[in-house]
């Protein structure tokens, strides 16, 4: 276990990694990116916000690993610290997911400070970590909302096709409602673009429109339409351990550099 036994005597970094459309290489780029910055030797824990618990799924975590999930840190049945499952990669621990969470939504519009429930629960975490990430549910609901008021910034993950920008407009607006009105500190970590096919001509467009709206805020690193990258979940991996050579993986690991390079600004 990670630093079992010692009191939180730093506070982490925490990344809401968010987009409420699916199938954009939300899960991936968190099981991913989450791999790569414990493999440069960082202590991260993954939390699993999304009921259908790809990111448990994608890290070979069974259904009967499971045993405290999300849903109970959220309805406050048990502590995160028991949640905690540890993962085949050194350094990275997880707090898996349940469908039961798909409940929470309704469960928690009644509970007292229903917006807070996972920042509150981290801040009880007894074991340190260096970054916490947060795989939000592709949804602005109840559930993104507990993960970006928790986070200090966000990460948002963006497939290069032509409705990329679909949308985005309303997250940036929900991140600066929830800054504005719940979670002063919160900013946009960065906008990584996925599923990026360099012979696709649409993508280049889509990577010019995205650059031209956030400006800095898009990292260099754009991730690859890759087979391995696709295979590797299935195979209860990371890409990087399914196979640490290929272009999906290099990609994981250059963008993990550009989030630590930004980070070099905050003081743990």
């Amino acid at each position: 276990m990670v630093g079992a036994g010692k009191t939180n005597a730093k506070t982490p970094r925490v990344f809401a990694i968010v987009n409420q459309k699916g199938g954009v290489g939300k899960t991936t780029t968190a099981i991913n990116l989450a791999t790569a910055l414990a493999a440069a030797e960082k202590r991260v824990l993954l939390i699993d916000l999304d009921p259908q618990g790809n990111a448990s799924t994608g890290l070979g975590i069974s259904q009967k690993q499971r045993v405290i999930t999300t849903y109970e840190v959220l309805m406050g049945m048990d502590e995160i610290g028991g949640a905690l499952v540890s993962t085949s990669v050194p350094g990275l621990q997880l707090v898996p997911a349940s469908v039961e969470l798909a409940g929470a939504e309704v469960e928690l519009v009644e509970t007292a400070r229903r917006e807070y429930r996972l920042k509150d629960a981290i801040e009880r975490l007894k074991v340190v970590y260096d970054y916490v990430l947060v795989d939000c549910p592709p949804s602005l609901g109840l559930l993104t909302l507990n993960g970006m008021v928790a986070a200090n910034a966000v990460l948002v993950p963006l497939q290069c096709e032509f409705y990329a920008l679909e949308g985005l407009s309303h997250l940036v607006r929900t991140i600066d409602r929830v800054k504005k009105s719940l979670n002063p500190s919160l900013d946009l970590q960065g906008v990584v673009l996925t599923m990026f096919d360099k012979r696709n001509n649409l993508c280049d467009l889509v990577a010019s429109d995205v650059r031209g709206y956030f400006g800095e805020k898009v990292y260099n690193t754009t991730i690859p339409r890759n087979v391995r990258i696709s295979e590797a979940p299935s195979h209860g991996k990371p890409v990087l351990l399914y196979d640490w050579r290929c272009a999906g993986s290099q990609a994981y690991i250059h963008l993990a550099s550009e989030v630590l390079y930004r980070e070099q600004d905050y003081a743990h």
